[in-house]
């Protein structure tokens, strides 16, 4: 008899479309159950799309679940990484999609991180005027934030993310157990998208993760060992929940949603003017973080001391903080072409306390330059 493991089922209750985030340890060897249960039809084309790396742990595994479901599934193995992110790949994805008669009825499964799930999603998105996808993270950065909430997109040469579509998953289904293949760098790089979260609005799960850096310095919280299987459990549902709520509340960005770019405005400056790979995207992020936050104490917005609380917490991950050494008129230049921008005005996501942050649109140039000096 099969054993299905215990799994926890967090809702995002959008209007139209409302979605689960599944999370359980084993459940990828369930997902073709899964998507059943969800409403897909036995005999639905899937395509799953991964990359070389995460097929050779994963990919029999997802390819022999959807099958015996009664899914015809078929594999796409494509370059991964931030480099790659481009409408050339989505394209790849396309030819895959052509080549295996998708039909309106079928549904691209993004096996990944969220460089896989943005142009998986954005394949899904644009495939005959939009055909369902499935997220399935494998990097927890992607099980946090990328794989939930239904933005989808590739990079320009002027910024990143700046040709997407907003494209809500059927289902996210998170296996904790493929996180033992993720490089350390990697899961440090996905703590930066949890430390977010307890900045703009879970002062307890910031309060957690201290606690835990504190309790061991010398292992901090820079590996999945050391944060341990109670705190990851409890970081992923959290997380997972937070996301949703937000993401229920605003589904495309028109307000509430843009705190969840806390730390990315200035992090996708360091990644355009860095090169594309010299940064994991979530180090940037945790640079992005420590600007803002110099920025918030510039405005008097927060204390030095709540800033001193939010870098020891993103350098016990084991992230970096200083601002690189860019141009400030590059910098600057780069910002107004942030996709956030409105009527010319760059909108920071600013912290006021831990667990709570507002959206400004009044930082003046010299703000920003002052305060990433101080970096």
């Amino acid at each position: 008899m099969t054993v299905i493991p215990a799994l926890q089922t967090i809702p995002v209750e959008l209007s139209a479309n409302p979605y689960p985030v599944v999370i359980g340890g084993g459940a990828l060897q369930h997902l073709g159950g899964q998507l059943l249960a969800q409403g897909i039809k036995s005999g639905t084309k899937a395509l799953v799309v991964t990359n070389a790396v995460v097929e050779a742990h994963y990919g029999i595994t997802v390819l022999n679940s959807l099958e015996a479901s009664g899914l015809q599934a078929s594999l796409l193995v494509i370059e991964a990484g931030e480099a790659q992110k481009t409408p050339a790949t989505v394209a790849q994805i396309h030819d895959a999609a052509f080549s295996q008669k998708l039909e309106r009825g079928s549904l691209i499964v993004a096996l990944g991180g969220g460089v896989v799930g943005d142009m998986a999603g954005f394949a899904a998105a644009t495939w005959l005027r939009g055909i369902a996808v499935v997220q399935v993270p494998t990097t927890l950065l992607a099980m946090v934030d990328a794989s939930i909430g239904g933005k989808t997109g590739v990079n320009h040469p002027g910024g990143k993310n700046l040709i997407g579509a907003f494209h809500q998953p059927r289902v996210v289904l998170i296996d904790p157990a493929t996180l033992t293949t993720l490089p350390e760098r990697e899961f440090r790089a996905g703590m930066a998208e949890v430390i977010k979260y307890g900045v703009i609005g879970d002062g307890a799960l910031f309060t957690k993760l201290e606690s835990a850096a504190l309790a061991d310095p010398a292992a901090g919280l820079a590996s999945q060992a050391a944060v341990g299987p109670a705190l990851l459990e409890d970081i992923l549902a959290r997380s997972a929940g937070a996301k949703a709520k937000v993401v229920a509340a605003d589904e495309r960005e028109g307000g509430l949603r843009a705190i969840l770019n806390y730390g990315h405005t200035l992090g996708h400056v360091v990644e355009a003017l860095c090169g594309y790979g010299t940064y994991l995207h979530g180090e940037a992020v945790a640079i992005g973080m420590v600007a803002a936050g110099e920025i918030a104490v510039g405005m008097g917005l927060w204390s030095a001391s709540d800033q001193a609380r939010q870098k020891a917490v993103i350098a016990a991950a084991g992230l970096p903080l200083a601002w690189p050494q860019l141009d400030p008129v590059a910098v600057l230049s780069c910002l107004q072409g942030d996709k956030k921008v409105r009527d010319g005005q760059v909108r920071f996501v600013l912290p006021t306390g831990i667990g709570r942050v507002e959206i400004r649109s009044d930082v003046e140039s010299t703000t920003i330059l002052e305060a990433l000096q101080r970096c």
